[in-house]
């Protein structure tokens, strides 16, 4: 099968396209023909290997290069066959999900990251939605009906999913943006939106979700009430060849400690594979409360194309990646 493929940490022209194998499922997992994928921070964070002391954990990150040697996490796609411990999906079933190694033909997840696919989606829309939508469902959790929530970072693709959720669990939503994204996030329910290239950034709210991790701890806690919850979910901007040595965990690091002095509460929300809250986001989406905003699509060839632009335009929400291009 064809894959995108990388043996060293580098830039984009790291990436390429090779033939490997065809996975097989192992006895919990589901062999999926992927229709489309989608890129996502992770991607650039794995590919450079940055920060640098991420490469610590061993789990995903190797000494020169990531563990898996294909990119990619997010999938849309038909599954093709399951282990024998699957009893509830089947071959032709439609899903989405997570898994390392989505940039290729087939991709085998654990069925425990893999969920029907929303039926009112496209495969490329459904390839946008999984770990984008699941790290808001866990940003959003302090939140509740008639709070004043402010998204730092609303045009990206946790933000775009993080103004929605917001929006349906009946907070009152602020997203903070570039003058070029406004539109958008006010096209998602956002019920102001501050453009922080002209305006600054104030008031007081129940929960600040910061996903851009660019403003210091102290200025996060300005914007929030006597009792509110700070939620700290950035990853970082990328800086080229430039690897950084901390990168977003120097501002988390800080956060622990922060939360512990203080009577504002600080949460720190980690996000992983899981198929109920990929139910939860199905649920949003079906009833027209959630739908993904996707900037540009791909071909699986002009993967390094992709994670390029996400690193140097920082885009609106989602690139896709469709394989029927």
């Amino acid at each position: 099968m064809k894959a995108i493929v990388q043996d060293r940490y580098g830039g984009p022209e790291t990436l390429a396209l090779a033939d490997v194998p065809r996975p097989e499922p192992a006895a919990d997992e589901v062999l999926v023909e992927i229709a489309a994928a989608s890129v996502n921070a992770r991607d650039w964070h794995l590919m450079r290997g940055d920060p640098r002391i991420a490469r610590l954990d061993r789990t995903h990150f190797g000494r020169h290069a990531p563990k898996a040697r294909i990119r990619g996490t997010d999938f849309a796609g038909t599954v093709e066959a399951v282990g024998a411990e699957v009893s509830d999906l089947a071959a032709g079933d439609e899903v989405f999900g997570e898994s390392d190694g989505a940039f290729a033909e087939y991709v085998c997840a654990n069925r425990s990251a893999v969920a029907p696919k929303p039926s009112n989606l496209t495969f490329a829309q459904a390839a946008a939605v999984p770990l984008a939508g699941i790290t808001a469902l866990c940003a959003l959790a302090p939140v509740r009906p008639g709070q004043r929530l402010l998204v730092i970072g609303a045009s990206g693709g946790v933000g775009t999913f993080a103004v929605q959720i917001g929006v349906a669990r009946g907070a009152h939503v602020t997203g903070v943006c570039s003058t070029r994204n406004v539109d958008l996030v006010r096209s998602l329910g956002a019920d102001v939106v501050i453009d922080y290239t002209r305006d600054p950034v104030v008031g007081s709210f129940g929960v600040v979700v910061d996903l851009a991790g660019t403003r210091s701890l102290r200025t996060l806690r300005r914007l929030l009430a006597a009792d509110g919850t700070l939620v700290l979910c950035g990853g970082g901007a990328p800086n080229g060849d430039r690897i950084s040595v901390l990168g977003p965990i120097k501002l988390i690091a800080a956060g622990h400690i922060l939360g512990r002095l203080i009577r504002q509460t600080v949460e720190i929300p980690t996000a992983h594979p899981d198929r109920a809250m990929l139910a939860e986001l199905t649920e949003l989406i079906e009833s027209g409360q959630v739908r993904p905003a996707i900037d540009r699509t791909y071909a699986l060839t002009d993967v390094p194309a992709a994670i390029d632009y996400m690193e140097t335009a920082h885009p609106q929400a989602k690139l896709v990646i469709d394989l029927n291009i």
